[in-house]
């Protein structure tokens, strides 16, 4: 990968010896975060991705765990595909066949050979998700694989060798099912080797700005045409401010809804709280009609001002006393905000470059930019 340095590590496995990129500036471009806790993790994940050792990622969903086996797995330097299932999507009766694979006529409906998910990981790694979720019988066939490294599909009678790196996630207490009988205990400890705890983001708020451009910028990378918002300090700060039960899959439905009802738009805390959070239109009364800012909360005189100043004149040219107006207020915001052009923005919830662009068509002048 482009800028990404590099260190190689030679490791023998009773095959063919295979280079093994080690690099925590990778594991920083897979996973976002600069907290102390996501930063803990990386460095946990840069160090054990060079060993076939098996990977436990604990943590509540919509964390990002399949995003911790995707950096192990990149960073492995294993050749082979990444190889995911999500134990509890799957129905028990057909989870085995998807595992382990089936010969033909094994079974009703099994009208021709299917290679399992466990021999498609071969030289590479498998990623079982929500594996606290999978039957007693099948626990006992992983951990015969796992021993053996040998898979045998449903109703063959040979077993294929296999050589994958194995990934677990659950966001279920292992440990109590354990002593509850619902999951082997050899199993656990088998597949527990390295266990890494992902934290929720309420956990670390100082990374939602992070993740927020992150995501912003893949969707633009994906969709130049789409107009993204910007989220300004309070916004940020109310997204802190939230308990995240959903934690990061929830942040990216929360951008979703902002894309759709923000387009281009500085979003403030007042539209976090009351539109994104809530799923509330913006600008809409409970019965749908517009709903206009109270005068003295947008900043406006009353109607009245307006009649005398109206009063003494014939006409009025609307376009220049807006013109007049935006002018004034820019130069009085940029005063306020000792000149400061990204504090001005703010104050004046606009995008930063469009009040770049209004003091250029004005004139307005400053000694710097800020």
């Amino acid at each position: 990968m482009s800028g990404v340095k590099m260190t190689t590590h030679w490791k023998l496995n009773g095959a063919a010896a295979r280079p093994l990129p080690l690099s925590d500036a990778l594991v920083d471009q897979l996973i976002v975060g600069k907290s102390p806790a996501m930063v803990s993790v990386k460095k946990l994940i840069a160090t054990v991705a060079v060993s076939d050792a098996p990977v436990m990622v604990l943590g509540a969903t919509g964390a990002g765990k399949e995003l911790v086996a995707e950096a192990l797995h990149k960073a492995s330097g294993r050749s082979g595909k990444l190889i995911a299932v999500n134990c509890a999507a799957i129905p028990s009766e057909l989870l085995e066949s998807e595992l382990f694979g089936h010969e033909k006529g094994s079974f009703t409906g099994a009208d021709r050979q299917k290679i399992g998910l466990i021999e498609q990981a071969n030289g590479g790694t498998l990623f079982l998700d929500e594996i606290g979720d999978m039957p007693a019988q099948l626990q006992s066939k992983l951990l015969r694989v796992l021993e053996s490294r040998k898979v045998q599909r449903v109703g063959a009678s040979t077993q294929q060798a296999v050589d994958f790196r194995l990934v677990t996630a659950t966001h279920r207490d292992l440990e109590k099912r354990v002593e509850e009988g619902s999951f082997r205990a050899d199993l656990y400890f088998r597949i527990s080797v390295f266990p890494v705890m992902l934290p929720s983001l309420s956990e670390r708020p100082s990374d939602i700005p992070l993740i927020l451009a992150r995501m912003i910028s893949d969707r633009m990378a994906a969709n130049p045409a789409l107009d993204a918002p910007h989220f300004d300090e309070s916004g940020l700060r109310a997204l802190a401010a939230y308990s995240w039960p959903g934690n990061v899959r929830e942040l990216r439905n929360i951008l979703t809804r902002a894309f759709v009802l923000f387009p281009g738009q500085i979003v403030g805390a007042q539209e976090v709280r009351e539109n994104l959070l809530t799923l509330k239109m913006p600008g809409a009364t409970a019965a749908g009609e517009p709903k206009a800012p109270p005068v003295k909360e947008a900043g406006l005189p009353d109607p009245s001002k307006f009649q005398e100043i109206l009063a003494g004149k014939a006409a009025l040219d609307l376009r220049c006393y807006l013109r007049d107006i935006e002018v004034a207020l820019i130069e009085a915001a940029l005063q306020k905000n000792d000149s400061s052009v990204t504090q001005t923005a703010d104050t004046l919830r606009l995008r930063r470059t469009t009040l770049i662009e209004k003091m250029k068509k004005y004139g307005i002048k400053r000694d710097e930019l800020v």
